[in-house]
């Protein structure tokens, strides 16, 4: 479960950010076993064990999908369990042609031995989670009972999510006597009828929406899912509640207009730009929304009002200057107010966070996450997470707008539509915006917290960014000066599809950077060919950023 996936890294103050960064190692988890598996022994002895850990039930088939991309491929995701408790971080990926196992990865333990009754019950863990947020949460928010490997040990714990002004957080909490183990970061008819709007950028749209009496609501009719879009009015402490599960969701607040023509630029973008997204999934990917099933898409706009009170400001700078995925399989996503255009954040102006196509994308692709590797979001796991999200967004901009650069235009830069100048990432040079181009550069932060950035979950996804552009445009890596031959803009599809396909199918919740290695190179195999211009691509990109 996920509460909250912001789109840059949490930072305090209306100035400059600066980050402190630490270089002590990574925590260690010496228990595990990372699986990569794709050809000869390894692959039989790694399907074998499979199989004996699927009959004892220390694997459990958490979903199983047919492969959109490729035929005849199917994708069993299992989880890893001790004495029927889930084990957090452990899972396994399998793919299979005509039931003939073609690659397994993943990661899990083989020397759990801890006890699995717990002294809490799950009634009292809610109320650790409620005590430490300060916030109540709906009656089906019970935590769930894991065992979390942690420090080269297990310990039995519930992990239950909650949603604040600050933003969202995900507690582990001892199941034994209460305490706080670890946290994370956890920032679904009536007549159809269609209207314009006019986006953050006077831009016009069509939109989807449906005929109320009186007017017209953002409730999308025309595609297969839910997908609506919410109005706040500003109102924070309604919208903590309802992120929450405290208080519902009404009809009387959705984005509304009178007449089907649209004013409200955050509404229209929100609404419009989450179809969108859903349309690109579909066309490139055959993916029918986010769990493939067409899960409900829900957007929060105007979750403050934009003011000249600083404090104010800061004590909700998630909901001002910041977009983010609600997890625990949501299908929420809300989107920062931005600030008068007389302010600054960071030295640059923030607009409606939902005027941005990529914007709206990598958030939405949280969710895709979510469903699928459920990457976990701390470390390098976290930083690929963030980076898929970066990469899809980037994707989704090209897919629909002209290559260019400035408003509305197809660029590598993320948020440069409402983040001015610049935007907050660079793939075509990370660096530029302080982050790693290279794994030999990569932050590294121990324990995970909210301060190093959850060991550097948005500064570390400068790696993948920088491989998923060289295996596309090409060029040298700045610190390694390795040339990439990549496929070429118009074979853009091909690293799309390849890192889709290695992302929602092959990676496990714990992968690193190196898994990702091997499952893009494999998932392009599977895709093009051995010899394939996308598998040179892909293995040249990752040589160049440091990843083997």
């Amino acid at each position: 479960m996920r509460v909250g996936r912001p789109f840059l890294a949490a930072v305090a103050g209306l100035v400059g950010v600066v980050v402190a960064l630490s270089h002590a190692p990574l925590r260690a988890q010496s228990r595990s076993r990372s699986v990569v598996a794709t050809e000869g022994a390894a692959l039989r002895s790694w399907d074998t064990a499979v199989d004996r850990m699927a009959r004892d039930g220390s694997l459990r088939v958490r979903r199983t999908d047919e492969d959109t991309l490729v035929p005849n491929r199917v994708h069993e995701r299992l989880d890893q369990y001790y004495k029927g408790i889930r084990v957090f971080g452990a899972d396994i990926t399998r793919q299979t042609d005509h039931g003939l196992t073609v690659s397994i990865f993943g990661n899990v333990y083989s020397d759990i031995d801890i006890a699995v009754t717990a002294d809490l019950t799950p009634s009292e863990a809610k109320a650790v989670v409620e005590r430490e947020s300060g916030v109540t949460l709906g009656a089906d928010k019970l935590p769930e009972l894991l065992i979390l490997p942690i420090n080269e040990a297990f310990r039995l714990v519930y992990h239950g999510s909650a949603f604040t002004m600050n933003g969202g957080t995900e507690y582990f909490i001892d199941a034994h006597d209460g305490s706080i183990v670890m946290t994370l970061d956890g920032a679904r008819r009536q007549a159809a009828a269609v209207g314009v709007g006019t986006g953050v950028l006077g831009d016009s749209k069509k939109m989807s929406v449906s005929t109320v009496t009186g007017g017209f609501q953002a409730n999308d009719l025309l595609r297969p899912p839910t997908l609506r879009t919410y109005d706040m009015k500003g109102d924070l402490a309604r919208t903590i509640d309802i992120l929450n599960g405290v208080a519902p969701l009404l009809t009387s607040d959705r984005a509304s207009d009178s007449d089907n023509t649209w004013t409200d630029s955050a509404d229209v973008d929100a609404h419009a730009h989450a179809g969108y997204v859903y349309d690109y999934y579909f066309k490139r990917f055959n993916r029918r929304g986010l769990d493939n099933n067409n899960f409900q898409i829900l957007s929060f706009v105007h979750p403050v009002s934009r003011t000249t009170n600083i404090a104010q400001i800061n004590a909700a700078l998630d909901f001002y200057v910041n977009a983010f995925y609600l997890g625990g399989f949501s299908g929420v996503m809300v989107y920062g107010e931005g600030l008068l255009s007389t302010q600054s954040f960071g030295g640059q102006r923030w607009d409606y966070l939902a005027g941005a196509l990529d914007v709206v994308g990598h958030e939405l692709t949280h969710g895709v996450t979510e469903f699928t590797s459920n990457l976990i979001y701390e470390n390098e796991s976290g930083a690929l997470n963030e980076s898929f999200s970066d990469m899809i967004g980037t994707s989704i901009e090209f897919f629909y707008q002209p290559v260019g650069s400035g408003p509305l235009k197809a660029d590598y830069l993320m948020g440069e539509d409402v983040i001015t100048p610049g935007g907050i990432r660079s793939m075509a040079n990370p660096q530029a915006f302080g982050q790693p181009d290279h794994y030999s550069r990569r932050f590294i932060a121990s324990p995970p917290t909210a301060q190093n950035d959850y060991g550097g979950v948005h500064i570390n996804s400068g790696i993948g960014n920088q491989a998923f552009y060289l295996a596309i445009e090409g060029g040298t890596n700045r610190t390694s000066g390795l040339i990439v031959q990549g496929v070429g803009a118009t074979n853009r599809d091909q690293i799309e599809k390849t890192m889709y396909r290695a992302f929602t199918q092959m990676l496990p919740s714990t992968a690193t950077y190196s898994q990702a290695r091997a499952a893009t190179i494999q998932a392009a195999t599977d895709l093009y060919g051995a010899n394939s211009a996308a598998v040179r691509a892909m293995t040249q990109a990752w040589a160049a950023v440091g990843v083997n």
